[in-house]
């Protein structure tokens, strides 16, 4: 799964599985005093490994070295007006960011290939974040204690989840958290930002004043999803951990906080609402882990989380649609409603 062959790798899910042979991780000593595999060191000379929240053995290989899926740390913009149906179609799902008067649509179409996208948008720096192994689509503030940090890919997975690294530290980060795993930032939070991952139709009817990340160019089959029926598997690729009760592992669910919905459930009644929180489900979203081109994938629907202010008016609020199995993974005492 090197980037110079990364489609080939990840249209093959016996590739993928394979990978596991190449996981640096594997078989490390339980406990505090872990023994840190000489990749790692190599790969990440400043890295503190000495400050660790997790156990080394949850880390497996993906397959690239560090930064072999190259993130976004120039990103361009051409305004909704001027993106053709033929470099993005309506059906697409991009992520969402507003900011001030502001609105910017991050493609999943882009963020497939470089799962990493460093960006300033209205002076705020951002970190705008895709694994698609998980599914989960989070955007965080790239500010910690004052300083502005850069973050790249690990090329390693917890949980099937992305690993990210800032360049300033080279502490890892969990991209479905934003939690500093090992070295200098262990136990920080990084702030979560409200997104939505919605149809590009719908961004461009919200926001027809709106940007669309594009890229440099054509480094990448921009379009064609390398993980082809990935989100109709039996299980999840590359991960070791418990598995939900009662919900298929590959199911998505709609994730507030340590609570998720089922997006059946969801689909199914539209609209839920549960203390001050307000779920909708509106049609009109491909899925991007389905087909081999991600604007022909099956419907999934775009789903909208909002919290209700005391004057009852509604923002949006932070949540992710991800797969059931990752939900679990990352809170394992969490509730999923499935009716």
């Amino acid at each position: 799964m090197r980037a110079r062959s990364l489609k080939a790798a990840r249209t093959s899910a016996f590739f993928i599985i394979a990978l596991l042979s190449l996981a640096p991780g594997a078989g490390l000593a339980q406990g505090l005093a872990q023994d840190v595999p000489e990749a790692w060191k190599r790969e990440f000379p400043k890295t503190d490994f000495g400050q660790s929240g997790i156990d080394f053995s949850e880390i497996l290989s993906g397959g690239p070295p560090r930064d072999g899926i190259p993130g976004i740390d120039d990103p361009h913009f051409l305004p909704v007006s001027d993106v053709g149906s033929g470099e993005l179609a309506d059906r697409e799902p991009v992520i969402s960011v507003v900011i001030g008067d502001r609105a910017r649509a991050y493609p999943l179409r882009v963020l497939m290939w470089h799962e990493i996208v460093n960006d300033i948008f209205n002076d705020r720096p951002l970190a705008v974040t895709y694994c698609p192994l998980c599914d989960a689509a989070v955007v965080f503030d790239r500010v910690v204690g004052g300083q502005v940090l850069d973050f790249g890919t690990t090329g390693r997975l917890r949980y099937s989840d992305l690993v990210m690294y800032d360049r300033q530290t080279e502490s890892w980060w969990q991209q479905f958290s934003g939690e500093g795993i090992i070295g200098a930032y262990t136990g920080t939070m990084l702030k979560i930002l409200p997104s939505r991952t919605e149809a590009y139709l719908r961004f461009k009817n919200r926001f027809p004043d709106g940007e669309v990340l594009v890229p440099d160019a054509r480094l990448r089959n921009y379009g064609v999803n390398p993980y082809r029926r990935y989100d109709t598997a039996a299980t999840p690729f590359l991960y070791r951990g418990d598995i939900p009760a009662g919900i298929a592992p590959m199911a998505r669910v709609v994730k507030i906080g340590d609570q998720a919905w089922s997006l059946a459930l969801l689909r199914e009644k539209r609209r839920i609402e549960k203390g001050g929180l307000v779920l909708s489900w509106e049609p009109g979203q491909a899925s991007a882990l389905d087909t081999e081109l991600i604007a022909r994938g099956r419907e999934i629907g775009n789903v909208i989380v909002q919290r209700r202010r005391p004057d009852g008016s509604l923002t949006d609020a932070v949540h992710d649609t991800t797969f059931a199995f990752a939900f679990h993974a990352f809170h394992p005492d969490g509730v999923i409603y499935t009716e």
